[in-house]
């Protein structure tokens, strides 16, 4: 199946209710255990790669593994980027094939990050690619991207309405208390603010951080308006504990297939997991 586009899945998840999980990739074991568990489970799937993961794997390979893995399978795949903070950097993927870009301006003033995303907005929906916007800031680290926790600026209300009608963005990632990688204890969520936003706008809304959140969390923020939950940091802990219970049983192994792809297969369970607890199970249409 070629790749279709992010609004096409995310309007249905918020017209019924669920989520759709973004797993983040970086090689070809991650790639196929996420398509796997989503042809399992018969759920549409967003595989996003960071600008960690291009950096490391290379744009071209990356766009070559995600198209070959959704050729292989029944059910929709999009490839989004995730956080992108460059006008050239997002027209690099969007040229190489990405479906969906996300376009990350929120280390900027409120305006300028308007103006910029209008940009975006403007040269992906020439072509047929979907944008999805950042308005607030969400703590933690991803690739280079470093946000204290103190400094992490929750998404006010009324500027998320502002931000949406004068960017023309189709999907925003709001923060409400997630952070990016570990959390050092239980997350506080900031329930209220999500409920007001997604009564005020009228477009998917976007759970960054969303490793190590609790189920029961997870769950009344879908229906409280999120509509694509990502994932990374849950993906990676799997992949590595996998590899790490390989070696240790087996020291001298040199074969990498055989902890690699331990690693693939433990990997392949938490998507399902994710997938399950998303509500998108089933939900090819």
């Amino acid at each position: 199946m070629a790749l279709v586009s992010l609004s096409e899945m995310l309007a249905d998840a918020k017209k019924h209710g669920y989520a759709v999980g973004a797993f983040n990739t970086n090689n070809m074991e991650i790639v196929q255990a996420i398509v796997a568990a989503a042809e399992e489970m018969e759920a549409p799937v967003i595989l996003q790669a960071s600008q960690g993961a291009i950096k490391y794997a290379g744009l071209e390979y990356i766009v070559a593994m995600v198209k070959a893995a959704a050729s292989q399978v029944s059910v929709p795949v999009a490839m989004h980027l995730d956080h992108g903070t460059s006008f050239e950097q997002v027209v690099g993927c969007i040229r190489s094939g990405f479906s969906s870009v996300m376009y990350d301006g929120s280390k900027h003033p409120f305006d300028i990050n308007v103006a910029n995303t209008q940009e975006v907005v403007r040269v992906a929906h020439a072509v047929g690619v979907t944008v999805e916007g950042e308005l607030g800031k969400i703590g933690g680290t991803e690739d280079d991207i470093h946000v204290d926790e103190a400094a992490a600026m929750m998404t006010v209300p009324e500027e998320a309405v502002e931000f949406v009608r004068d960017s023309g963005v189709d999907a925003l990632a709001i923060a409400i208390g997630t952070a990016h990688g570990p959390y050092k204890g239980e997350p506080c969520l900031d329930f209220d603010r999500l409920e007001k936003i997604g009564k005020m706008v009228e477009i998917p809304l976007v759970l960054h951080g969303a490793s190590g959140v609790p189920d029961d969390a997870i769950t009344r923020c879908i229906k409280l308006g999120i509509s694509k939950i990502n994932i990374d940091t849950d993906l990676r802990q799997s992949f590595t504990a996998a590899i790490r219970d390989v070696l240790a049983e087996r020291p001298g192994e040199i074969d990498p297939r055989k902890y690699i792809g331990a690693g693939r297969e433990r990997l392949k369970e938490v998507v399902k997991t994710k997938i399950s607890l998303f509500g998108t199970a089933g939900k090819v249409r």
